[in-house]
């Protein structure tokens, strides 16, 4: 999922567009995107959408952000959305262990009722100085926690960060890709509020990728086009990390613990990375598998 677009569940007019877009994840949105007294309307337009069946046809990861557990909107929110065709529920502004288990339960319940027949996922934003304090401890809360995302105007803005100075970003982003890494799950990326500033979401698209970011939020369709091409690995580097997992099979017959590959030292975690570089190049169908040997295959 290189790219997750947002759709405001208010604005059911875009939901085909969304659908036809180039975007790997969609995010209909409840919370931020819809004002109070639109809230019921915007239900009801997601809850006929999901259940036509038209979101999960299009293959893509389908995500609903509802809005956060203490207020009046979160259980109607549930109820309503946990659908068959929905990968994961965004939760917003998570602040325990102990709540993230009692979504889970609301979660469960509106999907014995909904007659959902797969466990969805949670994917929680980490938006406050708490959440972020407390990253590893949210991540970790569950199984069925998949990924932490990271909520960058809501973690500063209020705050008095500023967005914009790329020390404060990156400081947070590593914080919150350590804890994404240590719980076992994936850390994705926040939206970038500067539509016409390409540069700009590029540069932070490029740093977020070198963490090992799944991906990154889009709020604008243009977006789309940029973190695609940003999350997804250069020729050079699917190149080297071929040579890195071939020359790792072939020391591991050998029973070499580390060795060089165009002259630089190889060990276990270069073999990770490379690997994980080969799998993510295999799911972008970016490899020639006619010359790919078995061995990296595996």
């Amino acid at each position: 999922m290189k790219s997750k677009l947002f759709v405001p569940g208010s604005r059911p007019e875009l939901f085909p567009k969304a659908l036809a877009s180039h975007a790997d994840g969609l995010s209909f949105d409840l919370e931020d995107a819809v004002a109070p007294d639109a809230k019921p309307r915007a239900r009801v337009h997601l809850q006929e959408f999901l259940e036509s069946g038209a979101a999960k046809a299009s293959g893509k990861t389908i995500i609903v952000r509802v809005n956060a557990f203490d207020t009046p909107y979160f259980i109607d929110d549930v109820r309503a959305v946990v659908r068959r065709g929905v990968d994961m529920i965004n939760l917003p502004k998570p602040d325990s262990k102990e709540q993230i288990r009692q979504v889970l339960s609301e979660i469960i319940s509106a999907e014995a009722a909904n007659r959902v027949d797969h466990p969805i996922k949670l994917l929680l934003n980490i938006e406050t100085p708490r959440s972020l304090r407390i990253a590893y401890e949210l991540a970790s809360a569950d199984l069925r926690v998949a990924g932490l995302q990271l909520g960058m105007v809501d973690l500063f803005e209020p705050n008095g960060i500023d967005r914009s100075n790329k020390t404060i970003v990156q400081q947070a982003m590593l914080s919150v890709k350590m804890a994404a890494t240590e719980a076992g799950v994936f850390a994705y990326d926040s939206s970038f509020a500067d539509i016409q500033d390409t540069e700009g979401f590029q540069a932070e698209a490029a740093f977020s990728f070198g963490l090992g970011y799944l991906g990154k939020s889009c709020i604008h369709p243009s977006q789309i086009a940029l973190a695609n091409a940003a999350f997804r690995p250069t020729d050079a580097q699917i190149a080297y990390a071929l040579k890195v997992v071939e020359a790792a099979a072939t020391a591991e017959k050998n029973g070499v613990g580390a060795y060089v590959v165009d002259g630089k030292m190889v060990d276990v975690p270069i073999v990770i990375r490379a690997r994980s570089i080969v799998a993510s190049a295999s799911a972008s169908g970016l490899l020639n598998f006619d010359k790919v040997s078995k061995e990296v295959r595996k």
